[in-house]
């Protein structure tokens, strides 16, 4: 199964913040967000980890570059700016459509116990023909504009919302999808829309059959405070 890694955001609130690093070579308990999911990644039968990064961000190029030279990695890399975290993902799917993959951003916490289940239950329901998509949602609301995601009592999903009056999950911003989404995705770019939850909805009107996945807690290193709280959370 392949992996995808969007590190191309800007990070502006961090570095406002007071944060110097880049948003993917900030560290949580020591190691980078983007060595910690490229290790996790790595430790969940990885047969390539694809990740794109902003043309600003010259020190993640180099880092990226330099795990390539390595060669103990099966990483494939891409230095572009785009306008979305949706449009990266365009550019990524030049990789991505020949076998199931999951994709995050670079700054999605979670725990590893918690994904190695995930990433093996989508394998095999995937497999098993069961979905298109697995994507992991949790009941933990932490986040200035979260997108809530409507499931039935099966945790099938039946769309993604602004707004909810009695919310159960929210998106965790892991997403594990066939390629067949790639279709959905190029038909979101050539209408110009923008957006990931855009891309989600569009996967719902489409009729791909996704499944939400619970997930106890997801994170995400919007501000120099998310530091600290992210550690607290993977040390509990």
């Amino acid at each position: 199964m392949k992996y995808a890694i969007i590190a191309a955001g800007e990070g502006s609130r961090l570095v406002q913040e007071g944060v110097a690093a880049p948003k993917p070579l900030v560290k949580v308990g020591g190691e980078m967000l983007i060595d910690r999911l490229i290790r996790v990644f790595m430790d969940n039968n990885a047969s390539e980890i694809c990740v794109i990064c902003n043309e600003q961000m010259t020190a993640v190029a180099e880092h990226l570059k330099q795990i390539a030279e390595a060669r103990r990695v099966p990483l494939k890399y891409l230095v572009k700016s785009t306008p979305s975290s949706m449009h990266s993902m365009w550019e990524l799917s030049q990789w991505l459509g020949d076998e199931p993959f999951i994709l995050t951003t670079v700054d999605t916490i979670f725990r590893e116990d918690e994904f190695k289940v995930y990433a093996s239950t989508f394998s095999q329901s995937v497999e098993a023909g069961e979905c298109d998509g697995l994507m992991g949602v949790t009941d933990y609301i932490d986040d200035e504009k979260p997108l809530y995601v409507g499931t039935t009592g099966e945790m099938a999903i039946t769309g993604f919302y602004d707004t909810c009056d009695h919310p159960k999950y929210i998106s965790g911003g892991i997403y594990g999808l066939t390629p067949k989404s790639i279709d959905t995705l190029r038909r979101c770019i050539e209408r110009g829309d923008s957006r990931m939850r855009n891309f989600q909805r569009a996967l719902v009107s489409d009729g791909l059959q996704l499944k939400a996945y619970g997930f106890s807690k997801v994170l995400d290193i919007d501000h120099a405070s998310d530091i600290q709280k992210a550690e607290d959370f993977l040390t509990m």
